[in-house]
């Protein structure tokens, strides 16, 4: 599976065997889902449902989780939540520095654990759309999303069981879907590509080049490459529907029917942001548009009129940085808009048209291409990720280079000697990976000059290129401090070996995230040369007159590694055990919902079905009142006591109902399917008679079959024959209300024996050789044999044989022209059963001294 993890929504989309990449609906049938969770006392709710809560009590319900995660408390993005989302009660971890959510005395969640229990029940819209169990999973983050963040969605992922297959950047999921329906129109030429995405919380802006490059792997394969990202965390329709919200709060304070301020009314702005985010799409298409809420406060009706001007004019400060991230990119990329073939438009918010008009402007293109779908692109990009990463699937190669937004570099200290002979420290930086290094990468730094223990730390490198409030967002700029120990020891045990340092190997992964793999110190030692013979030695003297460089043998030893993170801390693993008990909580809530529905459907069904002729048929007035009564009492006790029972005491109830009726179905259901089975049976009792029929008229020179094959195919046709008969006979004299003793099961196992009968001896005569004949002898035959067949028409028009019942048994038409280079004489066919076209269809000509079976 693979979740578009949007700010406000996400959509997932599966990929199975058998099914083609395809989006997952959620149980409301709808293509997204609200990245939203509910939480009451005793149950959680998910998605649509968790928003339709969100506007009675605003309080227990938790969204746009995103711009929070992997933050600090001190982070300006927390302030910035909490100033939208007053209801809720955050208060600082101080063991990891982050924050958490205060639900209760005793309950708190931590945005991570928050977004887990979303990305589970995002995992379970997946396995109910596909029908069956899915572990594996491709997740898109934003491309600006640095370690801290990637680490918190992994976390995420964790809790939520899933393993994550690889973390996606959702400007590299759309480039990769836009490339893989292109993929004809992709060659050795280089098109550059800008998607511009703006979504509910960020915008960001991409430069992707595709073009083809030969692997040695696979050839010559499609790529792309990620050349340059730009963006704003802070801008997108969020920010324009809280603008509008406070607009429609402004208007209805000025039409003053109430004493209070709305602003102060939790519930009522929840209510006025639901409408903004309506009115917001309605202006998009229109000029001006109605805004109206029934009870908005004190039972009090809002209305009012909102212009898209006056929206416009709300938004203005936002229209003016819609340019920036294209800026930005092209910066990164090292290259102008002269040579961007396209700009593509990405996400829902690029709908705007003020959005659409100020970017044009700013690309200076003559139009912005809309040949994507805006919501869905991601989610489908990741997923051909998720299936071409899978064992269980194949998938035509598309490269993928990602790049990385922030570059990494290591830092360390070591004392040197000046000429005076004064020792100072020295401060050392190498870059790891560059800004837009391309990734998955490997590296390995070599620290040459230390023979002891020593520290070097991972940091951020130069982020100049982030304005202000873009590095107060960022969070801490360094990431980690390394210790290594045991180098002094190791090169001590090979004190004889000449050292070549110690190596750090590092790893950025699929996923975007750093990993020091592991520590080693590196040295060669000089290899002792073997003894040779004096006449070796004089040999070589006479050949070569130089000396040969001595050998060496390269000595490696793992080094222990001690990481302290220096940005954000990841959570325990205590919280994943609280989340599964919410989880099983859950499933047995869900379990006992399902029963209740069952049960509930059992008792009015089986009410209706007693008024239905076919139900009424068979059932004896005694066990019509018996079932009746039963169903009364259980409906009376549904009302009553049934909403408050466990589980297990509805099950018992729905078992012992369904067992009471269980005769009465089980007689409709076989009488329901008699027609059907016995006309099947019939037609293959017809179907294997013909084919006895006509393979006994072959000659016994070209018979393929043995006497003993054909007479057990006889002894079936008729033993199948005599229990049918019989047992009809005996079902006609059985009341409707009594066991049937003539079972659908038994006249299909009478129906596959004979089946199997026959298709044993067809599949037989498939791989039969024909014998070798006297040519003479057969010239003299055929000629004898069409005379007499031109002697008269009724050779083409035979008269079959009646069976005793008077139906036919098998029919003679004339043949067709066989498709062959040369005509010959036409011969009359027997065909079997020609009213329907059967793979067990067969022919036979009707010249007796040369008859023929064709299988069709």
């Amino acid at each position: 599976m693979s979740v578009d993890l949007g700010s406000e929504w996400m959509k997932i989309a599966i990929v199975k065997p058998g099914v083609p990449m395809e989006i997952a609906l959620n149980k409301e049938s709808r293509r997204k889902t609200p990245v939203a969770v509910c939480l009451k006392e005793n149950e959680r709710l998910f998605g649509d449902s968790a928003l339709g809560v969100a506007v009675k009590n605003p309080k227990v319900v938790y969204r746009f989780l995103q711009s929070i995660l992997g933050k600090t408390a001190d982070n300006p993005q927390v302030a910035q939540y909490q100033k939208h989302f007053p209801e809720h009660q955050m208060q600082r971890d101080e063991k990891r520095g982050t924050v958490f959510f205060k639900f209760s005395e005793e309950l708190q969640y931590t945005p991570e654990e928050l977004l887990g229990m979303i990305l589970n029940y995002s995992r379970g819209l997946a396995q109910d759309f596909a029908e069956q169990l899915i572990k594996d999973a491709v997740i898109t983050v934003p491309a600006y999303f640095n370690q801290a963040e990637r680490r918190a969605v992994l976390q995420a992922a964790h809790i939520a069981g899933l393993k994550v297959l690889q973390l996606i950047n959702d400007n590299t999921a759309v480039a990769l879907n836009y490339g893989v329906f292109r993929r004809k129109d992709i060659n050795s030429t280089a098109q550059n590509i800008m998607f511009y995405d703006m979504g509910s919380g960020s915008t960001t802006a991409t430069i992707v080049t595709y073009q083809t490059v030969k692997t040695k792997e696979s050839g010559t394969q499609p790529q792309l490459q990620i050349r340059g990202v730009g963006f704003d965390r802070t801008l997108g329709g969020f920010e324009m529907e809280l603008r509008l919200r406070d607009h429609l709060a402004k208007l209805f304070n000025e039409q003053k029917k109430s004493k209070k301020d709305v602003r102060e009314n939790l519930r009522a702005m929840a209510k006025l942001l639901k409408e903004a985010q309506r009115l917001k799409t309605v202006l998009s298409a229109n000029a001006e548009h109605m805004a109206q809420i029934e009870g908005l406060m004190d039972d009090i009706d809002f209305k009012a009129k909102v212009t898209r001007s006056e929206f416009e004019a709300l938004c203005e400060d936002l229209f003016d940085r819609v340019p920036g991230p294209v800026t930005e990119a092209l910066a990164a990329a090292e290259m102008s808009m002269d040579e961007i073939d396209q700009v593509i438009l990405v996400g829902g918010s690029t709908r705007v048209p003020r959005v659409q008009d100020v970017l044009l402007k700013a690309v200076g293109k003559e139009e912005l291409s809309k040949n994507i779908n805006a919501d869905e692109a991601a989610a489908m990009g990741a997923v051909y990720q998720a299936a071409a990463l899978s064992k269980a699937f194949k998938v035509k190669p598309f490269l993928v280079r990602d790049a990385a937004v922030f570059p990494i570099q290591v830092e360390f200290s070591r004392e040197t000697e000046e000429e005076d002979g004064v020792k100072t420290m020295k401060h050392n930086k190498r870059i790891l990976f560059q800004r837009m290094a391309p990734y998955p990468q490997r590296k390995v730094i070599t620290f040459n000059r230390y023979m002891d223990d020593f520290v070097f730390y991972i940091n951020y490198g130069d982020l100049g290129f982030l304005g202000e409030q873009d590095l107060k967002v960022f969070g801490s700029q360094n990431l980690t401090t390394v210790k290594l120990s045991g180098v002094g020891s190791s090169f001590k045990k090979h004190s004889d070996a000449e050292s070549k340092g110690i190596k750090a190997h590092f790893n950025m992964d699929e996923s975007g995230v750093l990993i020091l793999d592991r520590g080693e110190t590196d040295a060669e030692k000089a290899e002792k040369p073997e003894e040779k013979s004096d006449g070796e030695k004089a040999e070589e003297k006479e050949e070569d007159k130089k000396p040969k460089p001595q050998k060496k043998s390269k000595i490696s030893e793992d080094i222990t590694v001690e990481l302290e993170v220096n940005d954000v801390l990841d959570p325990s693993t205590e919280d994943i055990e609280v989340l599964q008990d919410l989880t099983d909580r859950d499933l047995e809530k869900q379990e006992r919902e399902k029963t209740l529905n069952s049960l509930e459907a059992f008792i009015f069904e089986t009410q209706d079905k007693l008024y239905q002729d076919e139900y009424l048929a068979v059932v004896t007035e005694e066990e019509k009142e018996q079932i009746t009564g039963k169903l009364s009492e259980a409906s009376n006790w549904m009302d009553e006591e049934g909403y408050a029972a466990g589980t297990k005491e509805l099950k018992e109830k729905l078992s012992e109902l369904k067992k009471l009726c269980k005769a009465m179905f089980f007689r409709v259901e076989e009488r329901k399917k008699w027609p059907d089975s016995l006309a099947a049976l019939d037609s293959m009792l017809n179907h294997s008679t013909i084919f006895l029929k006509s393979v006994r008229l072959i000659p016994e020179s070209d018979q393929i079959f043995t006497e003993v094959e054909l007479k057990t195919l006889e002894r079936v046709i008729n033993e199948t024959m005599t229990w049918k008969n019989e047992t009809v006979a005996e079902q006609d004299k059985l009341s409707p209300t009594e066991k049937p003793v003539l079972l659908s099961k038994d006249i299909e196992a009478k129906r596959s024996l004979l089946d199997r009968e026959v298709n044993y001896l067809l599949n037989k005569a498939k791989f039969v050789k024909p014998k070798p004949k006297d040519k003479a002898k057969d010239k003299n035959t055929t000629s004898t044999e069409n005379s007499k067949a031109n002697s008269t028409e009724d050779a083409e028009k035979v008269i079959p044989p009646k069976s005793d019942d008077g139906e036919t048994d098998y029919f003679i038409f004339p043949a067709e022209e066989p498709p062959t280079a040369e005509k010959k004489d036409e011969e009359p066919i027997l065909e079997l059963n020609p009213a329907e076209n059967t793979d067990t269809g067969h022919s036979q000509s009707t010249n007796q001294s040369n008859i023929k079976i064709i299988l069709t």
